[in-house]
């Protein structure tokens, strides 16, 4: 298993958001977490990532606690995410903003960055690069110099996608991927994340409403309803679950 969640709990002040959860990925598997507004999907996505520690449980990454991390520590290790609402640097262009994602990679001291010689010089060549390879990719190397405002919806979401991809990741967190697209744009999407599942090895969690986007890309889902887990299994059988239809009526109705 790339990831596993054990017995989570997360409390703030007296509301359970998160009850005493458990679920597991495997590697080069597409796992989609999925249910009503304020079931604590976030939440999980903010344990995995050291943004928020547990109140009780334990987190492993490739065999290795992780729940006590820094966030930059569990970056470093391999696991990437992108957010719900896109988190771009407008004054930057495509390429500047990807670059970001190299960050960790860059070794050199004040003095080779500031005359930009040395180590600095080669790696931010080798870094701009490798951003090149990662916008051609995702076919937007054709905007590297376009700023990010000047983008398409879609287009900003590869964007952070490739920036999450630069980072080196195993495993990428996608939050509401497909929110705000049209139907050619999600699938579009989904062709991607399964090119980088398969391409590039990585294992994807994604947080997501659309069904039709979830039945066409995940391997296996779990849907969260008030902080529990109501199931785990095939897409395919979370729409026809009688707990989950209860729970969720009216999204699957909308996408089924």
């Amino acid at each position: 298993m790339i990831l596993e969640l054990k017995e989570i709990r997360k409390n703030f002040g007296g509301v359970t958001a998160i009850a005493n959860t458990s679920f597991s990925i495997k590697e080069n598997e597409i796992f989609g977490l999925i249910g009503p507004n304020g079931a604590g999907k976030t939440t999980l996505f903010n344990i995995i990532t050291g943004n928020y520690k547990p109140s009780s449980g334990k987190v492993f990454f490739l065999g290795k606690k992780i729940d006590h991390l820094k966030p930059h520590k569990i970056v470093h290790l391999g696991i990437a995410r992108t957010f719900q609402n896109i988190r771009l640097f407008s004054s930057m262009n495509v390429l500047e903003n990807v670059l970001i994602g190299f960050d960790k990679s860059i070794k050199y001291n004040i003095f080779e960055a500031f005359l930009h010689l040395g180590r600095f010089s080669k790696a931010e060549k080798n870094a701009k690069k490798a951003a090149y390879e990662i916008l051609e990719q995702l076919n937007i190397a054709h905007l590297a110099d376009e700023k990010a405002t000047n983008l398409s919806y879609g287009q900003q979401r590869k964007v952070e996608i490739a920036r999450a991809l630069a980072t080196k990741p195993k495993l990428l967190l996608l939050d509401e991927p497909a929110a705000g697209m049209n139907s050619t744009e999600s699938d579009d999407l989904a062709e991607l994340i399964f090119n980088i599942r398969d391409n590039k090895n990585i294992s994807v969690l994604l947080i997501e409403h659309d069904m039709k986007f979830v039945n066409k890309l995940c391997d296996r889902v779990m849907v969260l309803d008030y902080g529990k887990t109501i199931f785990e299994g095939k897409p395919i059988d979370a729409v026809q679950n009688p707990e989950v239809i209860s729970a969720y009526l009216g999204d699957f109705n909308a996408s089924c």
